[in-house]
């Protein structure tokens, strides 16, 4: 029954097509391995998850920070093999970051939210420290649900009631999670949304709120082969109904953001197995088929996120060269029209 559901709510795939290539502006380098991006809609600061903790940049003095160290270290891939920290970043209010945890063991990470207030970047503002969370979520445990536990909380979506992180633990499943706040505060962290079961594909990723409420979430699919098996996949936020699955021909979502100016939906391939296809897309959904439209070729970029005037940030892992441990990630931006 479940896999009769799954083929006949995946849609059909247009061919990939490829626009005149955007340049995008590096605005930040030298990260080491980036994989969370949030816009603060009061400032304008961009706040970037690396290996390293959880950095802010002020775009109008190109000045950065870090904000929040002192996480732990896990490692991530089958090879090659990366060292992680945090992963996933949203805003909870215009003070409030969430941050998901990939810098534990399964099962032990946490889903923390820190109080960043709106100062600029300046040399002497002290880190926050990882355990100095106003308010912590998880771990999720294994259990019948999951067999290892819970951890790699790449994916947080926040519309202000309800946080969904995205996990990487049980396979089997490929849960979200879903924290539901009462009298304004984020409640216990549960497992909501099974995605694998839904769509018999791997690892949901990236998740966002579509500009009608929905929850649209990235399935990056096997890291090796087959190629192009990512999905887009929409749920109702209430019920965790699957209401549209998608076939998009990307190799590795992993990172989604609708413009705030066209509604137009973006997505970065990190393309594991094959970078060179690898870069930022343009998802145009007609019907029942997408059509993943080449915007820029990036090497391996993970999460994306828009301010409101329309300017797109993507984090970039890059690649670091043979016999070097220089990090070679980076933060570019593409500048509004998107």
């Amino acid at each position: 029954m479940l896999r009769s559901m799954a083929f006949l709510l995946c849609g059909s795939i247009a061919l990939t097509a490829v626009a005149q290539e955007a340049k995008p502006t590096a605005v930040l380098s030298g990260l080491d391995n980036p994989c969370g991006v949030a816009v603060q809609g009061a400032t304008g600061h961009v706040f970037i998850a690396d290996h390293k903790g959880v950095h802010r940049l002020d775009p109008k003095s190109g000045k950065a920070h870090v904000e929040i160290s002192g996480f732990p270290t896990d490692i991530y891939g089958k090879g090659p093999k990366y060292n992680i920290g945090p992963l996933g970043l949203a805003f909870w209010d215009d003070e409030h970051l969430i941050v998901g945890d990939g810098s534990r063991p399964d099962g032990d990470e946490l889903v923390r939210i820190y109080k960043v207030g709106k100062d600029a970047p300046h040399a002497d503002h002290p880190p926050i420290k990882e355990d100095a969370a106003v308010a912590t979520l998880g771990p999720i445990k294994a259990s019948e649900e999951s067999a290892k536990g819970e951890g790699n909380f790449y994916g947080v979506a926040s519309n202000g009631k309800s946080i969904f992180i995205t996990c990487n633990g049980d396979d089997t499943k490929g849960w979200i999670a879903k924290s539901t706040a009462t009298n304004g505060k984020p409640g216990a962290l549960k497992l909501s949304i099974a995605t694998k079961v839904a769509t018999e594909v791997d690892a949901p990723v990236p998740v966002i709120f579509g500009p009608y409420g929905d929850l649209v979430v990235g399935q990056m699919g096997e890291v090796s082969t087959p190629p192009g098996d990512s999905l887009l996949s929409i749920y109702d936020p209430e019920t965790g109904k699957l209401k549209k699955n998608y076939k998009t021909g990307l190799n590795d979502i992993a990172g989604l953001a609708y413009s705030p100016k066209t509604k137009k939906l973006y997505a970065t391939d990190y393309s594991w197995s094959d970078p060179k296809a690898g870069g930022l897309f343009r998802l145009d959904i007609d019907g029942d088929s997408i059509k993943a439209v080449k915007i820029a070729s990036l090497d391996k970029p993970t999460a994306c996120a828009f301010d409101k005037n329309g300017v797109l940030y993507v984090a970039v892992f890059g690649t670091v060269p043979e016999g070097s441990e220089k990090p070679m990630g980076s933060l570019v931006k593409f500048d509004s029209g998107l």
